[in-house]
């Protein structure tokens, strides 16, 4: 959600923002409706207190036993209450047209972010490890000896649909343990506070962290209401929804291990072998919120703390920064982390880490007191994958196949593995 002041105090700057991201300028539809909510609050706030005037003049009336003027001013009061009662709710209404206009337009964009049309203009800004040499033409995850038995898309299909996975066996518990590995390391080393939390929400919580009601479709709801999370991130940033805390509550830092849900909408054909994009996946999702001032730091340190897992598990990856055709709704800066997959002969996407600033704060009514004194301001959320689970299931086989149809698996998971390191031909871990 966007600050209406501002908007009004820099309207071509706000529209300059806007043409980056491909919309047209819309200040001038937003403040010509601001102006007509303003007016119409004020000519209420007029006639209210002109209705608060004659009431007054009411009991005058009466004590000085003037009937024909107490009558004629209990007729006016009448008649004023019912025109303000219909001002306010004109005011209303044009509040909540203005409020739905500004909850459609995306986040402002920090100056670090490249112009561009889509992925293909991101910007790297590092690299880290180099793809191996393998000697022989890789095959991608799904086709490995080792995997077929225990990755199974016939009967998911069966059981849910195209899109879905049933995993068993020695892939089922390397899955678990990248899982387990990843928050360890989040909680342990990284400073975040392992949280769990429902995978059903409320739609103030989908509106709170901006995929409603513009995003809709690309999530599922139940028949009584729900929505499937489509990423913690719903639930770990609204846990400051409503609420204004002190500002030595800061920073808190969450993460989670959840199911996610995603329709897929308007991916269809992309992606459709193997477990590179489905419907229900899991994810280690990171969620800061912090002081503004902090904000660009922490996202910086966020973005460590994904990529820190990468390398502990020995996977080559390169680090975006997304442009604005490529950048998502409510960041103002993303970077993205792409894992070098063998089978595809590219990196791919493993995890997004974005900086929001007060964009889901605002949609949340999320404040944090100065200690200084002062008007409560508004917090800034930021939110990333740390990792998303089965992509990096699919990242550690691809890396870790041999000519012989096994896979060596990274030393850092044989603690969770009951100390074996390798994924035989056979299916079984060694």
């Amino acid at each position: 959600m966007h600050d209406i002041r501002m908007i009004r105090e820099t309207p071509d700057a706000f529209d300059a923002v806007m043409a980056r991201r491909g919309l047209s300028p819309v200040s001038g539809d937003i403040l010509a409706l601001d102006e007509k909510r303003r007016a119409k609050i004020l000519a209420a706030e007029e006639a209210q207190a002109a209705q608060n005037k004659a009431a007054k003049e009411i009991g005058a009336a009466k004590a000085a036993g003037d009937e024909d003027r107490f009558n004629a001013l209990r007729e006016d009061v009448s008649a004023r209450k019912a025109q303000v009662a219909e001002m306010q709710a004109e005011a209303k209404a044009l509040d909540a047209e203005l409020t739905e206009l500004l909850s459609t337009l995306p986040n402002l964009l920090h100056d670090d972010v490249p112009d561009g049309e889509d992925e293909e203009d991101n910007t790297e800004i590092r690299r880290w490890g180099t793809p191996r040499e393998m000697g022989f033409a890789p095959a991608e995850h799904y086709e490995l000896p080792g995997v077929k038995a225990g990755m199974d898309f016939e009967t998911a299909a069966k059981l849910s649909g195209s899109r879905f996975v049933v995993l068993s066996g020695a892939v089922a518990r390397l899955h678990r343990a990248l899982a387990q590995f990843m928050i360890n390391t989040h909680t342990e080393e990284n400073g975040l506070t392992e949280t769990w939390t429902p995978v059903l929400v409320r739609d103030e919580m989908m509106y709170g962290t901006g995929q409603l009601p513009k995003f809709g479709e690309d999530s599922y709801k139940t028949t009584n209401g729900w929505w499937l999370v489509p990423t913690a991130e719903v639930t770990l940033t609204n846990i400051v929804n409503g609420m204004t805390v002190e500002e030595s509550y800061l920073p808190r830092r969450y993460v989670a291990h959840t199911q996610c849900f995603r329709s897929e909408a308007g991916s269809a054909g992309r992606d459709t072998a193997g477990m590179l994009r489905q419907h229900q996946f899991e994810k280690v999702e990171m969620v800061s919120v912090t002081h503004p001032e902090k904000s660009m730091d922490e996202h910086e340190r966020m973005t460590r703390c994904a990529e820190g897992i990468l390398e502990a598990l020995g996977l080559p990856y390169r680090t975006v920064i997304l442009c604005t055709g490529d950048i998502g709704f409510g960041a103002i800066k993303t970077h993205d982390i792409e894992v070098w997959l063998p089978g595809q002969n590219a990196y791919r996407e493993i995890s997004s880490v974005s900086v929001c600033g007060d964009f889901q704060a605002r949609r949340m009514n999320a404040r944090f007191k100065p200690e200084g004194g002062g008007k409560p301001e508004f917090l800034h959320t930021l939110n990333g994958s740390g990792l998303a689970v089965g992509r990096a299931l699919i990242a550690v086989l691809e890396n870790g196949q041999q000519e012989d149809g096994s896979v060596t698996l990274p030393e850092v998971l044989a603690p969770y593995l009951g100390g074996r390191t390798r994924l035989m031909a056979d299916g079984t871990l060694a």
